[in-house]
């Protein structure tokens, strides 16, 4: 399995002082949708933190996106394994097909590809 990149994701009512926050540290936003905010530093946008203050389409917010190569393959695998599927896989308007997924310590991973 292929791993493109890993974001943590913040939960936060407060997006103009997350990102002047993390702006200290070089980051900046690529990316608004008013219920999460990703920011990542100029030339590297492989490196991200995302703030969110809920998820308008799944049941929870997730601790962590991993976006993958092949998401329907990780989640194949992740039912096979037995594992809880939190958020079923889907076809997101933003260009995105995920899933949800609960690891071992009861965090809620959002697995994901770019459509």
């Amino acid at each position: 399995m292929h791993v493109r990149r890993v974001v943590p994701n913040i939960p936060s009512q407060s997006f103009d002082e997350s990102a002047q926050f993390y702006g200290v540290l070089g980051f900046e936003e690529v990316m608004n949708h008013g219920w999460i905010m990703t920011l990542a530093p100029r030339g590297n946008p492989e490196v991200q933190v995302s703030v969110m203050a809920e998820d308008q389409t799944a049941p929870v917010a997730p601790d962590l996106s991993i976006e993958v190569e092949d998401v329907d393959a990780a989640y194949a695998e992740m039912t096979a394994l037995g594992a809880e599927i939190v958020h079923p896989l889907s076809d997101e308007e933003w260009g995105v097909r995920r899933f949800f997924v609960r690891d071992p310590n009861g965090r809620v991973v959002n697995v994901l590809s770019h459509s």
